[in-house]
């Protein structure tokens, strides 16, 4: 269970990271900003700040769950893991609560932290 655990918070964290370079690195590309619903290029220009600061907020996440991820691989601790894959699911959430559109980033950000979460728990 903890390959899991360690496989699930990487992809998470990955994906975050990913969504850290659609909101902040190429949040400008039109196609972007229709991926978040945002359909003409003033809405787009106004939101640009929120989705860069956003984009951070993922990144950073990003980065925890798979550093977490890493030192569970070691053996060393699971509480970074915890806390980074709690975090996503309630971020999932909170989008899936303001944003009924959102529903499918929501369930990619959240799924592979839900598996990180059950593996740990099992483990």
């Amino acid at each position: 269970m903890i390959t899991l655990a360690v496989v699930a918070g990487t992809l998470a964290g990955a994906l975050h990271m990913g969504f850290w370079v659609l909101e902040s690195l190429l949040w400008h590309r039109p196609a972007v900003n229709r991926l978040f619903g945002v359909r003409d290029q003033p809405n787009a220009d106004a939101l640009a700040g929120a989705f860069f600061n956003q984009g951070f907020y993922n990144l950073f996440l990003g980065l925890g769950a798979v550093v977490g991820a890493g030192l569970v691989a070691r053996g060393d601790t699971t509480v970074l893991l915890w806390f980074c894959s709690l975090f996503m699911v309630g971020a999932a959430l909170v989008l899936l609560a303001t944003s009924r559109r959102m529903w499918r980033g929501a369930v990619i950000q959240g799924l592979p932290a839900v598996i990180a979460i059950v593996a740990l728990a099992l483990s």
